[in-house]
């Protein structure tokens, strides 16, 4: 069962909603977004109904949801969510009515590299600065990052340039040194069903970047973004990255078939990575497009300055031609699907912060 607080609603009403339902014996999982609070109710629903919950000062709506995952379901939250990322001027929305491109190196190798990577892709439309500074490699003898002098390197190109930055958390012992410097937290397919590193991520307020694990199923990926809204953050951006299957053509399947059905069942932004899903420079243009045109709320793309010197995945970054296009897809083909390119906003709604705070 879950219990939407109305916006004006004070502090005392959420508390008093808490109340009774811990005197039923049940517990309330209070997530504070932007524009809203939500109570997840676990416990004896038949008793809850008894409460009357619904005739309480600041309670909106009571529902009773049958989906698994409560927060993220549609049944108690129809509209889908727009999730806004960066601070001040710079804030980004990804949703609904908006497409995102979201771009930049796979790692972060140097402070020049960053940087030029970082001009391509705000010249190409981009509107947040992606690189990644923790590395979870296949192979321990790969690249694995430059760690905590990558965040600063990566911090310091986004405040240049005007970008919000995300980057991937990897253990959970690092969530904390990574929101110090990031606006977006990601965390990566090989940690998707990792319930410490999503509650860790969770506490820390910044929104979420959640990628599908590669062998996730769509209600797995769902029950995944539980862990985090459950924790009282309701900032979450879903990636679709590709899939483990039979056909070795592709790192790994990209299903595009996920997004109607994500945005069917959940409030949360969907958002494609072809580079990682493909780990085929020319797929990703392609790619892009069916993006855009299946519904997606954003992209992530790899872009490079000097692929064939990159540290990690250079195969895949893209630059030139395919640069090119794909900033020509960001332009024209969003307005086909009812929507128009991401901008900064510095009247976006939630001040000068982005995220959900965890109530206590």
């Amino acid at each position: 069962m879950v219990v939407v607080m109305a916006p004006t609603a004070t502090a005392a009403d959420i508390a008093q909603v808490v109340r009774k339902v811990e005197a039923a014996g049940g517990k309330a999982n209070v997530s504070q977004g932007v524009s809203r609070t939500i109570i997840g109710l676990v416990g004896d629903v038949d008793a809850f109904h008894g409460l009357n919950l619904r005739a309480l000062p600041g309670v909106a709506a009571v529902h009773r949801i049958s989906d698994p995952y409560k927060l993220v379901s549609r049944q108690h939250h129809p509209e889908r969510s727009t999730v806004w990322v960066g601070n001040g001027a710079a804030r980004v929305p990804i949703g609904p009515s908006t497409f995102t491109l979201i771009a930049g190196p796979c790692a972060v190798e140097s402070p020049r590299q960053t940087h030029e990577a970082a001009t391509m892709v705000r010249a190409a439309g981009a509107t947040i600065l992606r690189a990644g500074a923790f590395m979870p490699r296949t192979s321990p003898y790969s690249f694995q990052g430059l760690g905590a002098e990558g965040l600063e390197i990566l911090a310091r190109v986004g405040a240049e340039l005007g970008l919000p930055v995300v980057t991937e958390v990897t253990d959970a012992r690092d969530a904390e040194i990574v929101a110090e410097h990031a606006d977006m937290l990601q965390v990566g397919t090989r940690n998707a069903q990792s319930s410490a590193l999503l509650q860790a991520v969770a506490d820390t307020g910044k929104p979420v970047l959640l990628e599908r694990g590669a062998s996730a199923t769509v209600e797995e990926w769902l029950l995944a973004a539980e862990h985090i809204a459950q924790r009282g953050n309701l900032d979450i951006v879903l990636c679709e990255r590709g899939i483990r299957t039979f056909e070795p053509a592709t790192r790994s399947t990209l299903d595009l078939s996920a997004v109607p059905v994500v945005q069917a069942a959940s409030h949360l932004p969907i958002v494609v990575d072809p580079s990682h899903a493909t780990g085929r420079r020319e797929l990703v243009v392609p790619l892009s497009r069916a993006a855009i045109a299946v519904g997606a709320d954003g992209l992530v793309v790899d872009v490079h300055p000097h692929p064939e010197y990159a540290l990690c995945d250079g195969q895949q970054a893209v630059l030139g031609p395919e640069l090119r296009a794909v900033a020509q897809a960001v332009r024209q083909l969003p307005q086909a699907v009812g929507r128009v390119p991401a901008v900064p906003r510095s009247d976006a709604p939630g001040g000068a912060r982005a995220g959900a705070t965890r109530q206590p």
